[in-house]
């Protein structure tokens, strides 16, 4: 697995049905702290909304993930919110559901037929990236060195993030993982240390 697919900003989706009124939030989010922040905002700015059901899908292959009915009967919101992420492969993606109740209840079926089209509106309104997994090393080495490195950056895509040069070098780079494995390799025995770094 080399990349995957996110939002590229924020988009809205509005659903209406029955006086009801469904306005859906979909945006790129990085991870939980991120989450937080996003839905807080949605609530402020919807202080007088009855539900505000999400869902939510993280890291590069999507096994963190969570949805939430919020007050709604079980499954009706959040998974249905959930279910138009997974149909378009998406991670790294939030998607806020705000409902304001409009006199007449829906049924379950209606429900998730709401949460559902509103949240696919949303995405349908914005643009839908794919992005290269990278792994992040600290490299250091020899001024000697300098010119086997910027070539090799330049072979295996590396993004320079960071460069300090001293008494020796250290570069913050970013390498594809698809490339780690000859990166790696052609380190191995000509710098003085490297080091993956988490992310």
């Amino acid at each position: 697995m080399h990349n995957y697919k996110s939002l590229l900003g924020e988009s809205t989706g509005i659903y209406k049905e029955k006086g009801s009124k469904f306005i859906a939030y979909s945006v790129p989010v990085i991870d939980e702290i991120d989450f937080k922040k996003q839905l807080n905002f949605i609530k402020k700015k919807h202080h007088d909304a009855r539900h505000f059901c999400y869902a939510y899908r993280l890291l590069p292959d999507g096994t963190n993930y969570r949805y939430n009915d919020d007050g709604e009967p079980n499954n009706s919101a959040g998974k249905p919110i959930l279910g138009q992420i997974d149909s378009f492969s998406l991670t790294y993606t939030l998607i806020v559901v705000v409902r304001y109740f409009g006199g007449t209840k829906l049924g379950v079926g209606g429900l998730i037929k709401a949460y559902k089209e509103a949240a696919k509106d949303a995405i349908a309104n914005n643009k839908i990236i794919t992005k290269e997994i990278t792994s992040t090393f600290l490299i250091k080495f020899n001024y000697s060195d300098m010119n086997f490195i910027m070539n090799l950056a330049k072979e295996l895509k590396l993004t320079v993030l960071k460069k300090e040069l001293e008494i020796h070098c250290q570069f913050t780079v970013k390498c594809p993982v698809k490339n780690k494995q000859e990166f790696e390799l052609k380190l191995k025995n000509r710098l003085l240390s490297y080091k993956e770094m988490e992310d």
